[in-house]
């Protein structure tokens, strides 16, 4: 079993080819401009990575992206592999990574408490208080109505 900084450094190489080859190497008008590799992960034992991917575009796209990928992963697998120098060349899993679909979820729910402060806000405005501004008793007001001092 490999130690964590090897693995680290093997993914982080990982990233790295496939994105430039990507970039520059695959003319899968699929994969075009709009894909973006955001990690890469390898088990400790360094046989299996697992590269997330995002797409810019429509769900149409998004698919067409995952196939492109999936043809694609064997050209990437060898570049990666001439690039590494490792004995055994990872085999290469592509995920859509949910990042910008929970980023976006997040976005939506701080707009709805942004919207329900705004509308407490607006309650508030001008209105009083139902007590008093000063609800709590002070010495004085330890008096009953006749005058004797409360026990």
């Amino acid at each position: 079993m490999a130690d964590n900084a090897r693995a680290k450094r093997l993914a982080d190489l990982i990233r790295e080819v496939v994105a430039q080859k990507l970039q520059r190497g695959i003319k899968d008008p699929r994969l075009g401009s709009h894909v973006t590799i955001t990690d890469t992960r390898v088990t400790g034992d360094l046989r299996e990575a697992t590269v997330f991917y995002t797409v810019y575009g429509d769900e149409e796209e998004r698919k067409a992206a995952a196939a492109g990928l999936e043809s694609a992963k064997g050209i990437l697998r060898s570049e990666v592999g001439r690039a590494a120098g490792v004995k055994f060349t990872p085999t290469l899993t592509f995920v859509a990574d949910a990042l910008p679909d929970t980023a976006r979820t997040i976005e939506d729910l701080l707009d709805k408490a942004r919207q329900s402060d705004q509308k407490v806000r607006d309650a508030a405005t001008g209105a009083s208080y139902a007590g008093g501004a000063d609800p709590y008793r002070k010495p004085a007001d330890d008096t009953d109505t006749d005058g004797d001092a409360a026990e």
